[in-house]
C-alpha cells in the first residue's frame, strides 16, 4: 500500500508541475521586465522630475509674461483723477477743486500685460548648472538601476533553473528509492532482509518526498519573484526554456573604472553641490532685470479705448540680509565637501567589492571542478554498491548512504553552477560601463 502511495505522490507531483507551468525564455523575461518593471518605471519618473527641476531654471533666460484684467469703482480723489488720466477722458472741468476733492464715482477697467526679463543673474546661472548636473546624475543613476534590475532578473531566472534541476534530481532519487522499496519488499518476503532494512528504505523514500515538496515551493517562489519583476499579476508557475548549465562566457579580471554609471552619477551629484555653493557665493552680487507693461483702460468692461506702456530696468543689490546668506553659503560648502568625501569613499568601496567579486568568481571556478569530480566519484560508488546490493553482497544501509551522497553531490554540483554563473554575472555588473 505504501509502495502504491509513493508512486501516486510521484505522479501527482509531476502532474502538478507539468500542467500549470508556462514555458518562458530568458530573452522573453528581459523584454517583459524592460516593458513593465516598476523599479525601472520609477527610475524614469525620477529622471523626468530632475528634468522638470532643470526646466524651471529657464526662468533666468526667458521672460516672464503675465496678463490681467482688473475692474474698480472708486470715489478716492487720487484714484479717480488717475483713472480719468489713464482713460484719457480728463477735461478742464475736472480741475475744479470741488470735483478734485469730492469726485463722483468713476469706474475703470484695465487690461495689463506685464513682462519681466532677467538680464544678469549670476547666482541663477549657477543654480541652472547645478540643476543640469542633477539631471545628468539622475540619468546615469537610472541607467545603473537598469543594470541592477537585469542582474536581479538573471539571478531570479537562474534560481528558477536551479529549482527545476533540484526537482529533477529528487524525482530521479525518488524513482531509485521506489525501486529499492520494491526490491526490499521482495527480499523481506523471501527472508533475505530484516524489517529494519525495509523501514530504512521507507524512511529514505519519505525524506525524498518531503524534499520534493520543498522543491515545488522553491519553483513557485522563484516564479513569483520573476512575475513581480515582469509586472505580471497573474503569478503563473514559470518554467525556463533552457536548463541550468555552466556559463562558459569568459571574462578577464577587470580593474576598477570610474566610467561606471553609478560612479559617474555620484561625480555629477558632487558637481551639482559645487555649483550650488558657487551660486550661493554669487548671491552677494547685484542682479539686473528689465521689466515693462502695456495697459488698456476704459470705463466699460473688456474695452480699451486708452492705452499706454512703461519700460525700465532695475539693478538690485541686497547688500545685507543679516547673516542668512553667510550661513547658507557655509552650509552649501559643507554639503559640497561632504559629497567629495562620499564619492571618494564610494570609489574605495567599489574597488574592494570588485576585488571581492573577482576572488569569489575564481573560488567558484575551483569549486566547480571539485564538485564535478565529487559527483563522478559518488556516481561510481553508487553504481558499485547497487550492483553488489542486487547480488546480496551489500547492506541496505550502505546502499541508502550511497544514494543519499549521490543526490547531495548532484545538488551541490548544480548549486555550484548557480553560484559560479551568478559570480560571473556580478563581476560583469561591477565592470559594466568600464
Amino acid at each position: 500500500m505504501k509502495y502504491q502511495l509513493g508512486w501516486l505522490l510521484f505522479f501527482v507531483f509531476q502532474m502538478g508541475i507539468a500542467q500549470v507551468t508556462t514555458l518562458i525564455t530568458k530573452d522573453e523575461v528581459i523584454a517583459k521586465v524592460k516593458e513593465s518593471n516598476n523599479t525601472l518605471k520609477m527610475a524614469v519618473q525620477d529622471v523626468l522630475a530632475a528634468k522638470g527641476d532643470f526646466n524651471q531654471t529657464n526662468a533666468i533666460l526667458v521672460p516672464t509674461i503675465s496678463m490681467s484684467h482688473t475692474g474698480i469703482a472708486t470715489t478716492n480723489p487720487l484714484m479717480a483723477f488717475g483713472s480719468k488720466l489713464n482713460q484719457e477722458i480728463l477735461t478742464q472741468a475736472d480741475f475744479n477743486p470741488i470735483l478734485l476733492n469730492d469726485p463722483r464715482q468713476i469706474e475703470d477697467y484695465a487690461t495689463r500685460i506685464e513682462i519681466q526679463q532677467p538680464l544678469l543673474n549670476l547666482d541663477g546661472i549657477y543654480q541652472r548648472k547645478a540643476a543640469k548636473a542633477k539631471m545628468d546624475a539622475s540619468e546615469m543613476q537610472a541607467e545603473r538601476t537598469g543594470d541592477y534590475v537585469l542582474l536581479e532578473v538573471d539571478k531570479a531566472y537562474m534560481q528558477l533553473q536551479l529549482a527545476y534541476k533540484t526537482a529533477d534530481v529528487l524525482k530521479k532519487a525518488q524513482e531509485a528509492a521506489l525501486e529499492n522499496k520494491r526490491i526490499a519488499d521482495n527480499s523481506f518476503k523471501q527472508g533475505y532482509l530484516q524489517k529494519s532494512d525495509v523501514l530504512a528504505v521507507e524512511v529514505r523514500l519519505t525524506e525524498i518526498e518531503n524534499q520534493l515538496q520543498y522543491a515545488k515551493s522553491s519553483i513557485e517562489n522563484a516564479s513569483n519573484s520573476l512575475s513581480v519583476m515582469m509586472g505580471d499579476e497573474t503569478y503563473k508557475i514559470l518554467q525556463p526554456a533552457d536548463a541550468l548549465s555552466v556559463n562558459t562566457n569568459g571574462i578577464s579580471m577587470e580593474t576598477f573604472s570610474e566610467e561606471r554609471p553609478d560612479i559617474q552619477a555620484m561625480a555629477m551629484a558632487s558637481e551639482a553641490y559645487r555649483q550650488i555653493y558657487t551660486a550661493d557665493k554669487m548671491s552677494f552680487l547685484p542682479r539686473l532685470n528689465a521689466f515693462g507693461f502695456y495697459e488698456l483702460h476704459d470705463d466699460q468692461i473688456f474695452q480699451g479705448d486708452a492705452n499706454g506702456y512703461l519700460l525700465g530696468a532695475e539693478l538690485k543689490w541686497n547688500i545685507l540680509e543679516g547673516s542668512k546668506r553667510f550661513g547658507k553659503a557655509k552650509k552649501s560648502r559643507a554639503a559640497y565637501e561632504k559629497s567629495k568625501l562620499e564619492l571618494q569613499h564610494y570609489k574605495m568601496e567599489s574597488q574592494v567589492e570588485l576585488q571581492r567579486a573577482n576572488r569569489m568568481l575564481q573560488d567558484m571556478k575551483n569549486n566547480l571542478k571539485l564538485t564535478a569530480l565529487a559527483l563522478e566519484q559518488s556516481k561510481e560508488a553508487l553504481r558499485i554498491r547497487t550492483n553488489r546490493y542486487e547480488e546480496g553482497l551489500e547492506r541496505t544501509t550502505d546502499l541508502l548512504l550511497a544514494e543519499t551522497q549521490y543526490s547531495q553531490k548532484q545538488l551541490e554540483y548544480y548549486t555550484t553552477i548557480f553560484q559560479h554563473n551568478y559570480a560571473l554575472a556580478y563581476v560583469q555588473f561591477l565592470t559594466k560601463g568600464s
